[in-house]
């Protein structure tokens, strides 16, 4: 901790402009400043720093190595973070962090002192002002490489970097960039990397050690749940655990066992099919698991345009197979019913890969059915099975348990309930609140399923009038605290999935079936209580007696709802309200990420914990929190387990485990064999890695040789005058990974705001860049066609570079390139670049398969070529007198007044601003037309040309009158009149306004 603490921001002012008291005054102030400095040890040594053994360990492993550390999930290395970065916490010292999600960055800045974490400014110059201040910034990656290209950073005064989430930093991202900027320059800040995901580094062949080089760190820090330090930590704080098997039931239990069924069919047929490519992690039992869409993406992703269209069929077949397995297992019998009518329609049948012809998925929708309307088809739905359960656990066992344990207290229970989503947050309140068969109905009704006749327990309820209240009731609730739809797809690249939410896929697959206006009644928090302020013997003997514990009276729940605490301090609620207290909460939220389960169990400090669900993070959150309060073992919470045996919910819990425990030991062996060079961190001057010279050794003798042939005492004289080579890349080009790939070859990258073009490589080339997905809004809006007309007017060698994705097949075809947002066709847009070569003769187009190549390209086209200027790149389209602003003005209307008499490109700008519409042009007399073109003898031109009469020359006279001539011949044919109309009617419209 000494050497990382020496690194102290000062600012540089000399000894002579200080007078000597105020140099005995800052020699105090650095004399305390080293008095205050600890050493590691002694920081874990103070009373607020409370932090387990393992957790401790990890602390010192960070602070005296840059290293990446790998832990499980839910072993929480976000307390071990904190307090690095509290130690740090210090105006002398500047800390970054990167690549940070929005509710990690809230974490810490919630937890941190203010007076040292500085927000990011929006002006460069007040960024440089805040990064001399020092402390604690979370910055995001992008402006961090513009910052570092520019140098409005004081990169050698920074004391480190820190890199969450570093199983994303791949060699062509934004972080890695700006660590190698970072490094190049400082060679003693530190750079400390965080992960949780172990499986992401078992993906492909040495991804680990890319990683580590990417991140220039030697040390590896892997810390598995069943570590021996964990397992000491844990182990003696164990909780109180009561696993309880819920079966399923019979239509349910069949339902599966199709489902299953037709899984192994499709993977079966999906083999049978392309019996070349590897699929071997497509089983069935990885189709039931969290990260089957991850699998089926990287396996099938670089080789998506060979699949035949059977193959793709299946692929999407699973993944709706697979969401009816976990509608039937999570959802009640009428939103799984809901769901599985979807998929028994026409439409659907047609365009399958004809699982639903089968004999097993007529008995799916069959027994869909029957757990929604009975014998004599009258509405009666079967209730799901771990509700029983829960009522039994909330009235019966822990009214029991505080009886049997704590005689004399009068203290109301405390009561967390934690599930997947929040869609069964909602279905729990509903029936905790409710009962069943209220909330079936309701649901029913929501979902348009036919209700006709209903059962006898229905018959209690007065359907039109409970509903319309319930219905009343939930809309404030919903319009106070709107919550945003989870409804996510599968992304198309793998950029989306690192920068996408936190929300995981078994979350995403509950909710993304629903619609939008249905989402809106969803929290991923509810606060209960109950209607008596505590438990006796009369309520005990009531529930007892009555068996189901009131679920057969629907009129009669002892819950009720609680809203008024969602909005309030909880802590502060929970201590004034002496009555039982139930917490509906999910795993995650979109705000707070996994952490909110350790603000939850903070706040309310439950007795009980009921997992509906089951969830391997949440799970070890609970160990964590239970260690942590070190409480004797009656005081410990208990846990009660609700899980579906022997069924897929259990298999793919267990599953889940496997594949961490097996990543795990992948990454341990991987590190017992891995070499890593003494420079990989970057600190020496051996560090090669981070230098590329640009010149080849091939050139460079053939070069030298020539050279000596002329005058070899100048041949070293001149090899190092050879500049580096430039491109000049615009701002919002470095959300893309080709500028990071482009500094990696031995170029030089210079960030400027450019109007034309998105690189420019030479005084005469200019390139403009486009993905797939940006090539086909472009071509459809129009905005491609005059970002070309820009290129074509400045640049000698326009160029239209078409990136495709470096995890895609490089393969216009299928449908791959179109997105799922267009109907336009593959031959639509072949057509539309014809047309844009065509019009643009001198325009030339660039295909590349990945911005590997992109890079390798450039770095070609420039060879032995002048290097660009930035001050007039950027000056070309900014000014008054240059190019015209593509935003504003049109490019067809431009064109057509520069070649008027009298405007040129000094006046056009204000002619177009001024000039309102061709029409008000036209009225516009002499003096006005000059004022506007400020020079009268254009104005006298330009009010010529729209006033005067101009006759023909001879040759233009017979060549109208020949065209008159077959104008009458054709006359009879009304389709070549509507046709001339149209185009008539087209053009001026076009003319209608200068301005869009």
């Amino acid at each position: 901790m000494e050497e990382e603490k020496s690194d102290k921001i000062s600012p540089s002012v000399d000894d002579d402009e200080i007078p000597s008291c105020s140099k005995k005054a800052v020699q105090k102030q650095e004399d305390e400043d080293l008095v205050n400095i600890v050493t590691a040890e002694e920081y874990l040594m103070r009373k607020d720093v409370i932090l387990l053994d393992y957790e401790k360990q990890m602390f010192l492993d960070m602070v005296h190595a840059d290293a990446l550390l790998v832990s499980a999930k839910g072993l929480s290395y976000e307390r071990v973070l904190f307090n690095i970065l509290k130690a740090y916490s210090d105006a002398g010292n500047l800390v970054l962090v990167i690549n940070s999600s929005d509710w990690e960055e809230e974490y810490y800045k919630s937890r941190l002192e203010k007076k040292y974490i500085h927000e990011v400014a929006n002006t460069a110059t007040e960024r440089e002002r805040v990064y001399l201040e020092g402390g604690i910034q979370f910055i995001t990656t992008r402006i961090l490489v513009v910052d570092l290209l520019k140098q409005r950073i004081p990169v050698e005064l920074i004391t480190g970097i820190v890199v969450l989430r570093a199983h994303t930093i791949i060699e062509s991202c934004q972080e890695a960039f700006a660590l190698r900027l970072y490094r190049q320059r400082n060679k003693t800040g530190f750079i400390k990397a965080f992960s949780s995901s172990s499986e992401a580094f078992t993906i492909g062949f040495g991804h680990i050690e890319r990683i580590m080089r990417n991140l220039f760190v030697k040390e590896l820090f892997i810390w598995p749940r069943f570590h021996a330090l964990v397992q000491a930590s844990l182990k003696p704080y164990e909780a109180q655990t009561i696993e309880l098997h819920v079966p399923l039931t019979e239509k349910m239990k069949l339902m599966q066992t199709h489902i299953l069924d037709i899984m192994n069919y499709l993977v079966k047929e999906i083999k049978r099919i392309n019996r070349t490519v590897d699929m071997e992690e497509i089983t069935v039992e990885n189709c039931v698991t969290k990260k089957f869409h991850k699998i089926l993406q990287a396996q099938l992703d670089c080789i998506w345009h060979q699949l035949n269209s059977q193959t793709k069929l299946i692929v999407a077949d699973l993944k709706i197979l697979r969401s009816l397995m976990i509608s039937t297992m999570y959802n009640d019998a009428v939103s799984s019913y809901a769901l599985i009518r979807r998929y028994r329609t026409k439409e659907y049948a047609l365009s399958n890969s004809g699982w639903t012809l089968l004999d097993s998925a007529e008995q799916i929708f069959k027994l869909s059915k029957d757990r929604v309307y009975n014998g004599q088809g009258e509405f009666d739905p079967e209730h799901c099975p771990k509700w029983k359960f829960l009522s039994e656990i909330l009235k019966v066992e822990i009214p029991a348990d505080m009886k049997r344990t704590k005689p004399d207290s009068y203290d109301p229970p405390k009561v967390l309930i934690l599930c997947q989503d929040s869609r069964t947050c909602y279905q729990l309140k509903q029936y905790l609140t409710q009962s069943g068969e209220r909330y079936l109905l309701y649901t029913a009704m929501r979902e348009q399923i036919p209700v006709g006749k209903l059962g006898k327990v229905f018959e209690k309820i007065q359907a039109g009038r409970d509903l319309e209240i319930t219905v009343a009731q939930e809309r404030p609730l919903s319009q106070t605290k709107p919550i945003k739809s989870e409804r996510t797809d599968l992304p198309e690249d793998s950029d989306d999935v690192n920068n996408s939410t936190q929300v995981d896929e078994l979350t995403q697959l509950l909710t993304q079936n629903d619609m939008e206006d249905h989402l809106q009644y969803f929290q991923e928090s509810y606060m209960l209580t109950m209607t008596q302020t505590q438990f006796d013997e009369t309520d005990l003997t009531l529930m007892n007696d009555s068996g189901t514990g009131g679920e057969d009276n629907v009129d009669n729940s002892i819950f009720e709802p609680f809203p008024e605490m969602e909005n309030l301090d909880i802590t502060a609620a929970v201590a004034a309200q002496k009555q039982p207290l139930i917490c509906l909460q999910t795993f995650k939220t979109e705000k707070e990420g996994s952490t909110v389960l350790d603000r939850v169990l903070e706040d309310i400090n439950p007795q009980y914990v009921i997992m509906y669900h089951c969830n391997v993070t949440a799970i070890r959150q609970l160990e964590v929190y239970e260690a942590r309060k070190r409480r004797p073992a009656k005081d410990r919470l208990k846990v009660f387990f609700l899980i579906h045996a022997r069924t897929v919910e259990e298999q793919a819990y267990l599953t889940s485990l496997r594949r961490e425990k097996q990543a795990f030991e992948y990454i341990i062996e991987i590190k017992s064999k891995m070499v890593i060079p003494e420079y990989q961190d970057g600190k020496t001057d051996e560090a090669f890695n981070l230098y590329k010279a640009y010149k080849h050794a091939e050139d460079s003798v053939e070069s030298a040789n020539a050279q000596s042939r002329k005058a070899g005492g100048q041949v070293c004289k001149q090899a190092e005058e050879v500049p580096n080579p430039k491109v000049i890349v615009d701002m919002r080009e470095f959300r893309s990974d080709l500028p990071c790939l482009i500094h990696k070859r031995g170029i030089e990258v210079l960030p400027v705001t450019i109007t034309i073009g998105d690189y420019i490589l030479t005084p005469e080339i200019c390139v403009e860049r486009k993905s797939i997905s940006d090539l086909i809004g472009s071509l459809n809006s129009g905005r491609l066609y005059n970002q070309c007309i820009q290129m074509q007017r400045y640049y000698a060698k326009p160029i239209l570079l078409i990136e495709f994705d470096q995890n895609k097949p490089f393969h216009l075809q299928g449908k791959y390139m179109i997105s799922q947002n267009t109907t336009t066709t593959n031959s639509d847009i072949m057509q539309k670049l014809q047309l844009l070569t065509l019009h643009f003769p001198k325009l030339r187009l660039i295909w590349s398969p990945s911005p590997y190549a992109t890079a390798q390209l450039f770095e070609e086209l420039k060879l032995g070529k002048p290097e660009p200027d930035p001050k007039h790149a950027a000056a070309l389209g900014a000014d008054d007198t240059g190019a015209y602003d593509d935003l504003k003005f049109n490019a067809n209307i431009y064109d057509f007044l520069l070649k008027l008499p009298g405007v040129s490109t000094k006046n056009v700008h204000k002619l177009m601003r001024h000039g309102g519409s061709l029409k008000e042009l036209l009225k516009k007399s002499q003096d006005e037309l000059a004022q506007l073109l400020d020079s009268k003898e254009n104005g006298k031109l330009l009010w010529d040309i729209l006033h005067v009469a101009h006759l023909p020359e001879k040759d233009e006279v017979s060549g109208s009158s020949a065209l008159l001539a077959s104008s009458k011949q054709m006359g009879s044919h009304s389709r070549f009149r509507r046709g001339a109309a149209a185009n008539v009617g087209s053009r001026g419209g076009s003319l209608r306004r200068f301005k869009n």
